[in-house]
């Protein structure tokens, strides 16, 4: 009985700690997105752009631009285009492994 109250009020507290803050938008949230302004600078060098479509994808996630969904739709429509264009060739077998 002693383990099951103290793990209810660990699971309580841990909800507590993350959830709230998170639902109230305050500064202490540990859940709360960086604005421009608040991210962290790299010496003076500015941030190099993304190479690739994918890069892209990912700085705008990471930006909020787009929701978690939407990045997964474009990442599975880059994927499907990418198998059209070069699809998976499997070599044939030449005998069995052990041989």
């Amino acid at each position: 009985m002693l383990f099951a109250t103290l793990f209810v009020l660990t699971v309580i507290t841990i909800c507590v700690f993350f959830v709230w803050p998170a639902m109230e938008g305050t500064a202490a949230s540990p859940l709360r997105r960086r604005t421009s302004q608040e991210r962290p600078q790299t010496g003076g060098v500015p941030a190099a752009r993304p190479q690739s479509l994918e890069g892209v994808l990912v700085a705008q996630l990471l930006a909020g631009e787009i929701t978690r969904g939407q990045y997964l739709a474009a990442v599975e429509g880059l994927a499907a285009r990418d198998d059209e264009r070069h699809p998976l060739a499997v070599p044939p077998e030449t005998g069995p492994a052990d041989a």
